[in-house]
């Protein structure tokens, strides 16, 4: 009877015990995304904390009074539906951190795209359940698409190019029909068009490479665009 109770007792306590209220933040979570292509306000004012800060994807914060306006119907023309994905929970106490990716299928006047957001949330127990205090909204990039250049047109870029006024060099070559580039003797990495004079490398969505030319039609260099900062290489 020893060994057996024994037995059951390693049995439960190896076991990870993850706090139930998992499901229900993610249920609360999934409502509110549901209620956002119809304007449900009552739903966002019920899990919505008093205090709540909300950081978005457009670079704004606010606070309840001003996520509450901006919860209405969308136009005629747009729909579209969220799927909430739990990635990660913690709870403490009367706190939970959960952080949700949302998987976004919109429909924009007759065409389809999707987008996926990383949503990290804080949560508080309140007396009359869990209320969201802290939301923050990331936009996950993407690589956009590429197109196919021939390799005539890619060995014009071909060459070294120096960052301006300093001593770093890239080198571009054109290998089996591809642009590649190499820095400082690290491995060679593809650079894929996406338009003709617009490259980016796989992997690294937030910045691109913009060649430059002259009056001639010469390339003089490229600008290594990192969101909205240039930096500036000249062809040698």
């Amino acid at each position: 009877m020893r060994i057996f109770t024994a037995i059951v007792a390693a049995a439960i306590f190896s076991t990870p015990a993850f706090a139930d209220d998992r499901a229900l933040l993610t249920q609360y979570e999934q409502q509110m995304a549901d209620a956002i292509a119809a304007g449900k306000t009552p739903v966002w004012d019920k899990y919505l904390d008093a205090s709540v800060i909300y950081a978005e994807e457009d670079d704004s914060y606010k606070g309840k009074a001003e996520m509450l306006k901006e919860i209405q119907p969308l136009p005629k023309g747009l729909g579209g539906e969220i799927r909430i994905v739990l990635l990660s929970y913690a709870e403490d106490g009367d706190t939970a951190v959960a952080l949700f990716r949302q998987v976004e299928t919109e429909h924009y006047y007759g065409q389809t795209i999707h987008a996926n957001y990383l949503t990290n949330t804080v949560w508080k127990k309140r007396a009359d359940g869990w209320k969201q205090i802290e939301g923050q909204v990331l936009a996950e990039k993407t690589d956009p698409p590429a197109i196919a250049l021939p390799a005539a047109q890619l060995q014009k870029f071909a060459g070294s190019y120096r960052l301006k006024d300093s001593d770093p060099v890239t080198t571009l070559t054109v290998a089996d029909g591809k642009l590649m580039g190499a820095r400082g003797g690290k491995s060679p990495s593809q650079w894929n068009a996406e338009t003709r004079d617009v490259f980016f490398i796989k992997g690294d969505p937030r910045i691109r490479k913009i060649f430059q030319y002259d009056a001639n039609g010469n390339v003089t260099g490229f600008i290594e665009r990192r969101e909205s900062w240039d930096i500036v290489w000249v062809k040698q």
